[in-house]
C-alpha cells in the first residue's frame, strides 16, 4: 500500500543521461490522480530544462502500467469547471512529453487503459510485455475517451482506433504492435533488455540531431505536404551545419567511426 509520504513518481538517472520515471501508485494501478499528474508535470519540467538528458523511459510499479484517470477522485466533487481543468491539465502533461527534445519510451506491462493507453500513445516509442493489454474503456462507463482518441488516432489506422473507442474492448500486445501502438513486444522477463536495446541505439546518436528531428517529425504530421517538405528541408539544412553532422559525414567519407562530442 502507498501512503502520503511515498513519491507518486520515482526518478532515476544513469551515467549516460537516461532518465527513468516510474509511476508509483501500484495500489491504485497507477491512476492519473491529481497527485500523479502533479508529480509527472514536475518531473517532465525538470527533464526539459536539463540538457544532459539523452532519453526518457516511463515505467510503472506493480501489476499495471496505468489504469487512466482516478474515477473515485473525479466523482467526488463533480462540476464542469473541475472536469475542464482536469482534462486540460492532463492534456498539457501529455503534450509536454511530445515537446521534450529527447525520445521518450513507454515501458509497458500489465494493463494500460483509457488515459493510461493515451500515455502509451503519446510517448515517441513503446516496448510492451507480451502480457500487456490495452483499451480505451471509458465508453464502458458512459464516458467516451475523447482525449485519448487524439493520440490513439495518430498511432493507429482510423477504423482500428475508432473500433477501440466505441467498443472499449482490450487488445493484447501482439495486436497493439500490429496496429502501431507499440514498437516491440518481449516476454516479461526480457522486457528490460528490449527497452535497453532501444535506449542504447538512441544514446549512440547525437542529441542535437535527434532533438531537431523529433520536433520536425511532429510538426510535419500536422501540416500539408508542401509546408511539411519546406520545413523538413530547412531542418535538414540546419542539422547539416551542426558539428555532429559534419563530423558524421566526414567520417563516412574517411571510412572511420564518427568522433561525436555528445
Amino acid at each position: 500500500m502507498n501512503d502520503a509520504s511515498t513519491p507518486f513518481v520515482l526518478q532515476a538517472r544513469d551515467s549516460r543521461g537516461v532518465a527513468t520515471l516510474t509511476l508509483n501508485r501500484p495500489a491504485s494501478f497507477n491512476a492519473l490522480s491529481e497527485g500523479m499528474l502533479g508529480a509527472l508535470e514536475q518531473a517532465l519540467g525538470e527533464i526539459a530544462a536539463d540538457d544532459s538528458i539523452r532519453a526518457v523511459v516511463i515505467a510503472a510499479a506493480g501489476k499495471a502500467f496505468c489504469a487512466g484517470h482516478d474515477l473515485k477522485e473525479m466523482r467526488a466533487a463533480p462540476s464542469l469547471g473541475y472536469y475542464r481543468q482536469l482534462f486540460e491539465r492532463c492534456g498539457a502533461m501529455m503534450l509536454s512529453i511530445q515537446k521534450l527534445p529527447v525520445p521518450v519510451i513507454a515501458r509497458v506491462h500489465g494493463i494500460a487503459t483509457a488515459a493510461g493507453c493515451q500515455l502509451v500513445a503519446v510517448c515517441d516509442l513503446a516496448v510492451a510485455s507480451s502480457e500487456a493489454r490495452f483499451a480505451v474503456s471509458g465508453v464502458n462507463v458512459g464516458l467516451f475517451c475523447a482525449t485519448p482518441s487524439v493520440t490513439l488516432s495518430r498511432n493507429l489506422g482510423r477504423k482500428e482506433a475508432f473500433e477501440m473507442l466505441v467498443t472499449g474492448d482490450f487488445i493484447d500486445a501482439r495486436e497493439a504492435r500490429e496496429k502501431g501502438l507499440v514498437n516491440r513486444v518481449a516476454p516479461p522477463e526480457e522486457l528490460d533488455a528490449a527497452v535497453e536495446t532501444l535506449v542504447a541505439s538512441i544514446v549512440a546518436k547525437p542529441r542535437k540531431a535527434l532533438a531537431l528531428g523529433k520536433a520536425l517529425f511532429y510538426r510535419q504530421i500536422e501540416t500539408g505536404i508542401e509546408a511539411a517538405l519546406a520545413d523538413a528541408s530547412q531542418t535538414m539544412a540546419c542539422n547539416m551545419m551542426d558539428e555532429s553532422a559534419l563530423e558524421g559525414v566526414q567520417a563516412f567519407i574517411d571510412k572511420r567511426p564518427p568522433d561525436w562530442k555528445r
